[in-house]
């Protein structure tokens, strides 16, 4: 029997996913660690590979991450949307195959911290 040693790979966005991003953008600060982050990531990394998606300067990433202490749990930073099992955004639709819906959904979007 021949095992698979490959995690799948999950890209997961920083801003409203791992920190508390309500919108506000500023490209010099990194708002705080979101509470359950650090659990959340902990027990993905042990089945799955995990990239962290950012449009931010990945210095700065770099080191809000290990501030942080959660730098272990990620394998790379990219601002690259890279080939991934699953995608975790907080803004981000999942397209079931009918387009109708999916206008409907995009026309009434909005982002769970603006509710």
């Amino acid at each position: 029997m021949i095992m698979n040693i490959y995690k799948k790979t999950i890209l997961i966005d920083l801003d409203g996913v791992i920190n508390t991003y309500t919108g506000n953008f500023n490209k010099n600060y990194i708002p705080n660690i979101k509470e359950g982050a650090n659990d959340f990531l902990e027990k993905l990394s042990n089945k799955y590979e995990l990239i962290l998606f950012t449009t931010r300067n990945s210095e700065l990433a770099q080191k809000w991450l290990v501030e942080n202490k959660i730098d272990h749990y990620l394998e790379e930073i990219t601002n690259i949307k890279k080939p991934a099992f699953i995608y975790v955004d907080d803004k981000a639709l999942k397209f079931n195959g009918n387009y109708n819906q999916a206008l409907d959904e995009i026309e009434k979007f909005e982002v769970y911290w603006k509710k």
